[in-house]
């Protein structure tokens, strides 16, 4: 009775050290994976071992071992969006670049002739410079009007105006002669430069050659005249005016062939439309502007640009 006695209150009472370091172990199994034999049935005997109801044993944590793993998947997304409160934090830190300060001679420009200096701008004709002192004498002083007239005539949106080969005007707004061939290339060139700067990988070579191909048809100089006028020591620009007058020459060559081929057919422009497929208004301007190259005068119209370069 005694032994009886004795053995019920040590059921009741707390596990050893032992038993407690065994209970650990095999928790340590459970979240490791157990056997089916072994560990799943330790995992449900072991709470019906435990008297202390008010302190639960380690191994009935293993719901919360279960979340943890979910909390850390949500931790990177919250880290995640406070990277980005962090991020738009900084960059609303950063100080805004000041814009840019225009030159008041500039402004005062703008105020007397808005139709050149204002939203549109237009070629200037040569020695407005002069004129400009001339009438605003209290206004300019030499050398400040000089560098705002710089930087009015290197900014992207004159020589845009100028590449386009739009008309040359003077103070009164009244156009006046078009700009020169060579002028107009040298604003292509340039503009290319500038977006050479950035465009990174972009090929923007066949755009420079479309444009200089219509450069050289706007002139209304022949192809040999307007490469003779144009030609410099940068073999890479002079490439590309080889490129487009060889393109030109292309299509010249087309065009002649298409009028021959009409010539030679006996039809009307609808009906040698209808027999090649093509646009009955496709053909009629394509013929007109192989006559036009036919009738083109050769010798005299194309050395007169040569002149100025002889003196």
């Amino acid at each position: 009775m005694t032994d009886a006695s004795t053995a019920t209150p040590k059921t009741n009472a707390r596990p050893p050290r032992r038993q407690q370091l065994d209970m650990a172990d095999q928790l340590k199994q459970l979240q490791a994976g157990p056997d089916a034999d072994s560990g799943t049935s330790t995992g449900a005997e072991t709470p019906a071992q435990q008297p202390r109801q008010s302190r639960p044993p380690r191994q009935n944590n293993q719901g919360a071992g279960n979340q943890r793993p979910q909390r850390q998947q949500q931790q990177p997304r919250k880290q995640g969006a406070q990277g980005q409160a962090q991020g738009q934090g900084q960059a609303a830190a950063q100080p805004q670049r000041a814009p840019r300060k225009v030159n008041p001679v500039l402004e005062r420009l703008f105020e007397l002739y808005p139709q050149l200096f204002g939203a549109r701008f237009v070629p200037l004709k040569l020695g407005v410079y002069e004129e400009l002192l001339a009438r605003h004498p209290e206004d300019f002083k030499a050398e400040d009007l000089k560098i705002a007239m710089g930087q009015h005539a290197r900014s992207t949106r004159y020589l845009e105006a100028v590449a386009a080969g739009l008309a040359r005007h003077d103070l009164d707004g009244n156009a006046l002669d078009p700009v020169a061939p060579e002028h107009v290339h040298h604003a292509i060139l340039e503009l290319h430069r500038r977006r050479l700067q950035r465009a990174n990988s972009e090929d923007l070579r066949p755009q420079l050659v479309a444009r200089i191909a219509k450069a050289v048809e706007a002139s209304g100089l022949d192809r040999e005249a307007y490469a003779v006028l144009v030609r410099s020591r940068d073999e890479n620009n002079n490439a590309v005016v080889d490129e487009a007058l060889a393109e030109l020459a292309q299509q010249a060559a087309k065009r002649e062939a298409l009028l021959r081929a009409f010539e030679a057919s006996g039809r009307s422009e609808q009906e040698f439309a209808d027999m090649y497929g093509m646009k009955h208004g496709e053909v009629t301007r394509t013929l007109q502007r192989a006559r036009a190259d036919r009738e083109a005068p050769a010798a005299p119209a194309v050395e007169a640009p040569e002149a100025p370069a002889a003196d």
